[in-house]
């Protein structure tokens, strides 16, 4: 089986739990929070990433790709474009 992503494997709940996170956290950036922090459970323990002015980058492109993979698995499919169609 070839893997597309690095999260494969992952369920969607726990994706969409990460998800939730990462979003509040760009939300208190964006409210002018020097400093924000994402915190989630994995199996082996609590994680916390803390994201600054500085890396809201690195926190936007974490959540689109979080968002990608979980309508990869729920089928949705949001940023499709209409199909072409040939003009004689």
């Amino acid at each position: 089986m070839r893997r597309t992503s690095i999260l494969d494997g992952i369920s969607v709940e726990v994706l969409q739990a990460r998800l939730a996170a990462l979003q509040q956290a760009y939300l208190d950036l964006m409210a002018g929070g020097k400093v924000a922090s994402a915190s989630y459970t994995q199996g082996d323990g609590a994680r916390t990433v803390t994201y600054t002015q500085a890396n809201i980058a690195d926190l936007t492109q974490a959540i689109l790709s979080l968002q990608t993979q979980i309508d990869g698995l729920t089928g949705q499919c949001i940023n499709r474009r209409a199909p072409m169609r040939p003009v004689f």
